[in-house]
């Protein structure tokens, strides 16, 4: 509480934030997503800030969905979204499973949580540990809760929970009471590494061991700035080239896997100009000398395919 005091209210009094660009500068693409990828295609598309529709071997997944206009318990307070939804909700496919990564508000949105669950009884819910009763109060009825390193099944796909460094809470008085992670989505011809929201940490080596080589790799590159404050909790994005260095090394695909930068350009979380994450990105990716076409630069709503 004490540094939340001094960055809130010492760093503003003294340190002017820069400023930030208008909304406008952030490019949107008509949805262009197909109802199904079949093998061995993998599709990815950007909706905004971690959320996204993922489509490998005949299976679309969710990854964090958030779809309301602010990220708060609070209708009128709270941040705001300043690119909309990249992906009308009413424009999704049929959706067979949706990731968790921790119960954050800019992460796990109670009324997405409820559409979807209207709209896709059906669907698997995979969470960490401790987030199942939320979801299932809202309607999910398939909920897998997983700790680090769990597998569960979807068809002929596995899914793996990974380790994260971040926290969790909902309110003022149970941080850390659920877990959070990140994802492997390991199909029968591809693979997909979400990493949630997370700061550096030395387990993304480990995890590509093990779950790896991955053809895309979703990776948090904002929300850092004051360094002093966010650094246990979020990668800036220097970090989120080295975390996808990390994921590439233990199978050397470096410029095998594709990396997509996100967490960023969707909420105001933090103090950096909003458009600064993916300079600062695509200057690391340079200095590391990976090739350009492995770095999915998204505009909110774009697909790519691999």
């Amino acid at each position: 509480m004490r540094d939340l005091l001094r960055w809130m209210v010492w760093e503003r009094l003294t340190r002017p934030r820069p400023r930030d660009p208008s909304p406008e500068v952030f490019p949107r693409a008509l949805p262009a997503h197909p109802a199904r990828v079949v093998s061995p295609q993998v599709a990815v598309t950007w909706v905004g800030h971690a959320s996204f529709l993922v489509q490998l071997d005949g299976v679309n997944l969710l990854t964090d969905p958030m779809w309301s206009d602010r990220a708060s318990p609070l209708p009128m307070l709270g941040p705001r979204r300043w690119v909309p939804p990249g992906v009308p909700f009413e424009a999704l496919p049929p959706i067979d499973a949706v990731l968790i990564s921790h119960n954050h508000y800019d992460h796990l949105d109670d009324r997405t949580v409820r559409r979807l669950a209207r709209r896709y009884p059906d669907a698997a819910w995979f969470v960490p540990l401790g987030v199942a009763r939320f979801l299932g109060a809202r309607g999910a009825a398939r909920v897998h809760e997983m700790d680090w390193w769990d597998e569960a099944s979807l068809g002929a796909m596995r899914i793996a929970c990974a380790p994260a460094r971040h926290f969790s809470a909902r309110g003022i008085r149970d941080r850390g009471a659920t877990l959070w992670c990140s994802w492997s989505i390991l199909g029968p011809s591809r693979r997909v590494y979400f990493g949630g929201d997370s700061a550096y940490h030395p387990e993304f080596t480990r995890i590509g061991e093990r779950h790896g080589p991955f053809d895309v790799a979703l990776l948090p590159i904002g929300a850092y700035d004051p360094r002093w404050f966010m650094q246990d909790v979020h990668m800036n994005a220097e970090e989120g080239v080295q975390a996808y260095l990390d994921l590439c090394a233990p199978h050397e695909s470096a410029n095998r896997t594709a990396m997509v930068p996100m967490h960023w350009g969707t909420f105001k979380l933090t103090d950096e100009p909003m458009d600064e994450p993916p300079r600062r990105a695509r200057a690391a990716w340079a200095a590391a000398a990976l090739l350009e076409r492995a770095y999915w630069h998204l505009a909110h709503g774009e697909t790519r395919r691999a």
